[in-house]
């Protein structure tokens, strides 16, 4: 008996073909994950850290100024400056009281050495009769007065003029002939002393003032 053979229609010869090369494909890989976290920003986009803030300069010592003596004195003393100096000359008055239970044996106003370039203090106006031989004996209430360093201690660089005694509860008027040497305004410590000790003004700060001449 002869076998039929019945040929496959051709498109199930191209189904089967599409089948098997669908089986020979490669699996796709998958794509390499990106690395590093997306919500950090980049060091060129992250915020700058602080500076950090310039640390203050100490400030400047005002010129004229006197440095405080290593030494002071509890009692107390109140005193008021009062100016009267023209273009040329005038006065400078030192108005001090003391509120102290004992005398001030020596009572000591102290400037810089270097305000003669600007304005000469001195306790007395030069006069003939200062000077003349044969003259009355000389009196003057100051007791001293030194550029120093000078043989009691007195600083360099400083002026110190000397009065005294001061009772307890008095009030000294020491009036102070001034000269310019230079125009225009001046300011400068002036300090209270007992001998080399600064005294002090009601509430324990330095007896020691800002004096301006205009």
């Amino acid at each position: 008996m002869t076998r039929v053979v019945r040929s496959m229609p051709a498109f199930r010869w191209l189904a089967v073909a599409i089948i098997a090369l669908g089986g020979c494909t490669a699996e796709p890989t998958s794509s390499p994950a990106p690395t590093g976290d997306p919500a950090t920003p980049s060091p060129s986009l992250a915020d700058p850290s602080p500076s950090p803030s310039p640390s203050p300069s100490a400030t400047p010592e005002p010129t004229l100024s006197l440095a405080l003596p290593p030494s002071s004195d509890a009692r107390v003393v109140a005193a008021t400056v009062a100016s009267d100096v023209d273009a040329d000359a005038g006065t400078v008055t030192v108005t001090v009281a003391s509120a102290a239970e004992e005398r001030i044996d020596e009572l000591v106003l102290r400037w810089p050495e270097g305000l003669a370039e600007s304005l000469l203090l001195a306790p007395f106006a030069p006069s003939e009769e200062r000077i003349r031989d044969g003259g009355d004996p000389l009196v003057q209430p100051w007791t001293k007065w030194v550029v120093g360093p000078g043989e009691q201690g007195e600083p360099a660089g400083t002026i110190s003029l000397g009065y005294g005694p001061l009772l307890p509860a008095a009030t000294l008027t020491i009036e102070l002939v001034a000269t310019r040497v230079a125009g225009g305004p001046i300011a400068f410590d002036l300090q209270l002393l007992a001998g080399n000790d600064l005294l002090r003004f009601d509430g324990g700060e330095p007896a020691e003032l800002r004096v301006e001449v205009p």
